[in-house]
């Protein structure tokens, strides 16, 4: 077993397993114990009363976070030519169609999402093998297949984000950065908690948010009261 580090110890200390936190609490608490040097990114854990094998309780969705989530997202945008102009002046860092679609082939993947035009689908599908591994495959049910390409990649730049159920049962999903102040992170959360509460499948039966925690990249877990979540 790997050793603490005292960094990590003192975290640990900090925080206790079996309380849950208040959401306005359990913010400024990620930021104390946050142990890296960089502007770690902070998540936000939700184990949910679903099977996900139920074809209806496979949830999966979009939310744009008030704050975003800090990381600027690289776009690329695989269309015809005549939708490259909007697609760029709307800030995607690639656009093009067959010269991305042999670079993927080649192993490329530098990049975050890839929004497609639905006339070219037929050529993405051709990769989707390689993409859909990596969770970069264009969806209907994400936005990232649409027409309007210049929306799509403003949505995606100014922090929309893509989120699905695991095997688990459990959605993990960034909300912010440890810079971030305790009441933009908990905004950010109660937007996405706000519409999983929209989402819940009407064949849920029992209890549908079983725990909901946060963290940042290698800090210890915080428990959150969901009854906090406005």
């Amino acid at each position: 077993m790997a050793k603490l580090s005292k960094k990590r110890k003192a975290a640990n200390a900090k925080v206790d397993p079996d309380k849950l936190y208040a959401l306005e609490e359990a913010m400024a608490l990620v930021k104390e114990v946050n142990t890296t040097k960089f502007d770690a990114s902070v998540d936000l854990h939700l184990r949910l009363g679903l099977d996900p094998k139920k074809a209806d309780q496979a949830l999966r969705g979009t939310v744009t976070l008030p704050h975003g989530t800090g990381k600027t997202k690289r776009v690329l945008v695989l269309c015809t030519p005549d939708k490259e102009a909007e697609a760029k002046e709307a800030g995607a860092d690639h656009v093009g169609l067959d010269e991305y679609v042999k670079k993927i082939q080649g192993g490329w993947t530098d990049i975050d999402v890839i929004i497609a035009t639905p006339n070219v689908m037929a050529q993405v599908g051709r990769i989707g093998r390689i993409l859909g591994p990596r969770g970069l495959m264009p969806n209907p049910k994400t936005g990232t297949v649409t027409p309007n390409v210049g929306q799509a990649v403003q949505d995606v730049k100014g922090g929309k984000i893509a989120f699905r159920v695991d095997k688990y049962g459990i959605i993990h999903s960034p909300v912010g950065r440890v810079s971030f102040s305790p009441d933009k992170l908990g905004e950010n959360i109660s937007e996405l908690y706000g519409l999983l509460m929209k989402l819940k499948p009407s064949t849920v039966k029992g209890t549908y948010v079983k725990s909901v925690s946060v963290a940042s990249s290698m800090s210890p877990g915080i428990k959150i009261d969901p009854r906090s979540i406005k």
